[in-house]
């Protein structure tokens, strides 16, 4: 005999049958989705395939008894669960991922999609948000043969970044009303790897070029003392010291092109440390006077009784106000004096003002554009008197650039330089 519940038209029953198997093909789908992820990482990530079979495993939970357990009363399933299982498992994906369907415009994407890319929109088309038209073909390429492929995406604002992106198909029921056909997009970050590739050129080629001078100093000193000088102890003593400030020069120039190495390798990470800019300034006007009186030159330091907050890397801000105050104290002890100051610039953005002032002799307008070069010198040989390498401002600039902030040089002959770095302000106003 039939039982009644089989012949009697149940609506729940009717929605119910519909929603699970939605549930099953969505959690099929992003199966594939993670698997494809995971085997394009190269090494097949645990906790991807972990995650596929949880997607499943809840699949089949939701498609599975048709009844409430001892009740007899259908459970009405309250959404559809495609969508919180696919968004679920996307947000712990740490790498950007995106999904559009034939038309190219977006379906789904994790957080690290929108962070990367700020105009990304569910539902709004794929290259209103990214501008490629090497990814946009890729897409198109993909849809019209189903083969997965490759391509490398660049963008240089607010710093250069490189990706790899894996286009892979996605095929999907097309009764589905809830999954599409179309192409998950996983991004690659090859940033670090690249800036690697370039840390080791240009530490080969400027080491090479700037070591060979303080070497062939060191050779010629120690055939001297070997030969002629051997048992001459004024002569010992005298070259000892000279090539001990040689034996120095390189140290301090392998410890720049690290330092700056180090910096251009994490240019594209914001820091995120809140730290206050008078305090960093105050201490590196202690530390740096006694250089300054050894100059005879005043460091006057007008800074506010207040927290200037801002985010940085306090190491690094640290250095940016050593390399601009002993530049000061070095190449303007002429003058007598260095003013350092520390401003806010209150608005809509506020912003927090670091500034270094000289009285030496000044700089001529054409050696200002090329002062943060490496290795440029407005003049070598005074340069080299004073311990200097040519990296100082270019380490300021990097860092400067890596906090978003901006570097402003002006001099003119005989009235000084003044070197100003501005970055935004943070955390809570006074």
């Amino acid at each position: 005999m039939s039982d009644p519940d089989d012949l009697t038209p149940d609506p729940l029953r009717q929605t119910a049958t519909p929603i699970r198997d939605a549930a099953l093909r969505g959690a099929v789908v992003t199966c594939f989705v993670l698997v494809t992820v995971a085997l394009v990482r190269g090494y097949g990530d645990a906790w991807l395939l972990f995650w596929a079979a949880v997607a499943v495993l809840a699949g089949f939970l939701v498609a599975g008894p048709k009844r409430g357990l001892g009740t007899g009363i259908k459970s009405q399933p309250k959404a559809t669960p495609r969508s919180s299982v696919a968004e679920a498992v996307l947000a712990q994906i740490p790498d950007p991922v995106i999904l559009v369907d034939q038309r190219a415009v977006v379906i789904e994407a994790n957080r690290a999609a929108y962070d990367l890319l700020a105009g990304l929109k569910t539902g709004h088309p794929l290259s209103f948000a990214l501008r490629s038209p090497d990814v946009l073909d890729g897409i198109q390429e993909v849809l019209e043969n189903g083969e997965p492929l490759k391509v490398e995406y660049s963008e240089r604002i607010p710093t250069e970044r490189t990706f790899e992106i894996h286009i892979g198909p996605l095929q999907a029921d097309v009764s589905d009303a809830e999954v599409q056909a179309g192409v998950v997009l996983f991004f690659r970050d090859l940033t670090s790897a690249r800036r690697l590739e370039a840390m080791r050129a240009d530490f080969v080629a400027n080491a090479s070029h700037e070591l060979r001078t303080p070497l062939a100093s060191l050779l010629g000193f120690i055939e001297t003392l070997q030969g002629p000088a051997r048992d001459d102890v004024r002569a010992r003593e005298r070259f000892l010291d000279i090539m001990k400030g040689q034996a120095q020069r390189m140290k301090r120039l392998i410890d720049d092109l690290l330092s700056l190495s180090r910096i251009e390798m994490r240019a594209h990470l914001s820091p995120t440390q809140t730290v206050d800019l008078a305090t960093i300034a105050s201490q590196m006007v202690e530390t740096l006077s006694p250089l300054a009186k050894e100059r005879g030159v005043v460091i006057k330091a007008t800074l506010p009784n207040r927290p200037v907050l801002m985010l940085g890397d306090r190491d690094e801000l640290l250095r940016v106000a050593e390399n601009l105050i002993e530049n000061a104290v070095k190449y303007g002890e002429s003058g007598g004096k260095v003013d350092v100051e520390v401003i806010r610039i209150e608005g809509p953005a506020p912003r927090v003002v670091f500034s270094v002032q000289d009285y030496g002799p000044g700089i001529a307008p054409e050696h200002l554009p090329r002062l943060t070069e490496r290795f440029y010198r407005v003049d070598v040989a005074q340069s080299r008197d004073k311990g200097g390498m040519g990296l100082g401002l270019a380490i300021v600039k990097h860092i400067v650039n890596r906090h978003r902030g901006h570097l402003d040089i002006a001099s003119e002959p005989g009235q000084g330089a003044r070197f100003t770095v501005m970055f935004s302000e943070a955390g809570p106003r006074p």
